[in-house]
């Protein structure tokens, strides 16, 4: 089975076309929306997913940051994965897809291609007994990274019923305002030291849709009392004012000291470009959803 000429279509794929939980929201969240400069907005933005997934035109102009995360067992692995991965980037690059933004972190020196070390990033995770590896690449818009914040809380101020999470999260959105590439979904990472926090954040928009809850009642409600918050903030689409500033909160945890709690806020734009298959150690090739 040619691998890289499946993995290289799934790189272009997330190049111009965004997840179908996302459509799903933005076509909700326009109708809903009672403010017109931020219904004019969405209408904008669901018109510009149309026209570059019928073109197959990048979405966006960041070609935003790829991580690809990837699932495996004990029988069947891609050796040459990240290499293939990295190509496809390239390949990408140069087809228009995606612009080349990536540069030395200290002598911001542009590859020119979307290369350089650590792109892709990678993460891995093994489960006994799967026969088949499951292959998720995101990529995540840059600009809005500019509003992630992490703090260590204490014991007392994360307060009665997270009080003191609520807040943080609120104020961030707050501080961030209309410039954080609104329509935006939320990601929240509690637990572990900071680097474990940070990681959870960005997990928790790329591999869950969206739309879907956590399987842990007391996230689960959480999740849905911070949405709510912050629609209520009235910061709108495009910063404008409106029912819709945020499209979905999603909050992942780890265990972590008794002493402290790391919470990571991850902001991630409307532009959700991010798919999912699983390869088969026969050779099939399945579809993930993430609706």
């Amino acid at each position: 089975m040619d691998y890289r000429q499946v993995l290289r279509d799934l790189i272009f794929k997330i190049s111009y076309e965004v997840s179908d939980d996302c459509r799903c929201l933005l076509n909700k969240a326009v109708e809903i929306e009672t403010d017109e400069s931020s219904k004019m907005i969405l209408e904008t933005i669901i018109e510009n997913v149309s026209i570059a997934r019928e073109c197959k035109q990048a979405l966006c102009q960041s070609p935003g940051y790829l991580t690809t995360y990837v699932t495996f067992g004990d029988d069947f692995f891609i050796s040459d994965l990240e290499q293939i991965l990295k190509e496809a980037v390239i390949d990408a690059t140069k087809a228009g897809y995606l612009r080349p933004s990536m540069v030395d972190p200290l002598t911001r020196v542009n590859s020119g291609d979307n290369s350089g070390r650590g792109v892709p990033n990678m993460e891995y995770e093994y489960k006994k007994g799967i026969d088949y590896i499951e292959i998720i690449p995101s990529i995540k818009g840059c600009g809005i990274e500019l509003y992630n914040k992490v703090k260590v809380f204490t014991i007392a101020e994360i307060g009665d019923n997270f009080e003191g999470i609520k807040k943080f999260v609120l104020e961030c959105v707050v501080e961030a305002g209309g410039t954080a590439c609104l329509p935006s979904a939320i990601g929240i990472g509690i637990g572990g030291q900071l680097d474990v926090a940070a990681k959870l954040s960005r997990r928790a928009m790329s591999l869950r849709g969206w739309m879907q809850r956590s399987e842990d009642k007391r996230l689960a409600q959480l999740e849905d009392e911070l949405l709510e918050a912050i629609n209520s903030l009235n910061i709108g689409s495009g910063g404008t004012g409106g029912k819709v500033t945020t499209l979905g909160v999603n909050i992942e945890t780890a265990a972590t000291h008794t002493t402290l709690c790391p919470v990571a806020i991850n902001f991630h734009c409307w532009v959700a470009r991010r798919a999912g298959i699983r390869i088969y150690k026969d050779g099939r090739v399945e579809e993930l959803s993430f609706m």
